[in-house]
């Protein structure tokens, strides 16, 4: 039970007078309507933390993805890296095998220089190389037709790459594709007008190339006359019986018919 603190005094009158110290005391502590302020007020601090702590989880999680993503870009460019180094391992080994004159084993080599490499800028060069390397290895095979496509291959990124035109040359010149080979050439003296090998090889080979246009003519002049003669014969006739005369003014022919 509390003990009752009122106390009575006597005034100047002579009369008691009460004095609630009770009153006095109470007014010190809080009631309970400010009681149950305070607890308002405190359950409104926890919600605004526990929102707090939601908000700064919130900005972790939307944190951690960048720094993922960050990090899978770091990881793809050290692959990138070390592929690029294993590929320039496997064309140093090729090339000391082609110096050996191992050209099936270079040509391995070269392979899985450009298996292992990605078609991706940072390839780009590597891979013309290695292409242009398979292809001088086809030529020393004499695989003609697998150096001509190795050669466009590494110039289809670089169209500027001079062996790869010079091989793919020779490779046209071997199969007598003289005209191709000399539109080759050609480029390369644009590329390098001081290239004498190119200028040589252009001399060379514009004989071979009209020699070849005329034989492919008289060879298609002779299958057109046999086939011809196949249709004219069923009337008696042949091809010998049409000449052709050039008019000496005008340059034009007129066909003549004999029996």
């Amino acid at each position: 039970m509390p003990r009752d603190l009122s106390h009575t005094s006597t005034n100047e009158s002579g009369e008691e007078e009460t004095s609630s110290i009770s009153k006095d005391i109470s007014e010190g502590f809080e009631t309970a309507s400010e009681g149950d302020d305070d607890k308002e007020t405190e359950n409104d601090g926890k919600e605004q933390h526990e929102k707090q702590q939601k908000e700064e989880g919130s900005e972790e999680q939307n944190l951690s993805p960048r720094e993922d993503n960050y990090g899978d870009a770091l990881n793809d460019e050290e692959l990138k890296q070390r592929a690029l180094a294993q590929a320039n391992d496997a064309k140093l080994l090729g090339n000391m095998l082609f110096k050996d004159e191992h050209y099936e084993d270079a040509l391995s080599k070269y392979e899985i220089a450009l298996q292992v490499s990605s078609e991706t800028p940072l390839f780009t060069e590597l891979r013309s190389i290695c292409h242009s390397n398979r292809a001088i290895c086809y030529l020393k095979l004499g695989n003609y037709e697998e150096t001509i496509k190795e050669c466009t291959k590494a110039l289809e990124p670089n169209p500027a790459y001079i062996k790869a035109l010079v091989r793919r040359a020779e490779a046209y010149e071997k199969l007598e594709r003289f005209e191709e080979a000399i539109t080759d050439m050609k480029k390369i003296l644009e590329l390098d007008p001081s290239n004498d090998q190119a200028r040589r090889a252009i001399v060379r080979l514009e004989p071979l190339a009209r020699e070849k246009m005329e034989k492919m003519k008289e060879e298609m002049i002779g299958k057109l006359k046999d086939m011809g003669n196949s249709l004219l014969g069923r009337f008696g006739m042949s091809i010998d019986n049409f000449k052709a005369v050039k008019d000496p003014n005008t340059g034009s022919y007129s066909i003549s018919f004999q029996r």
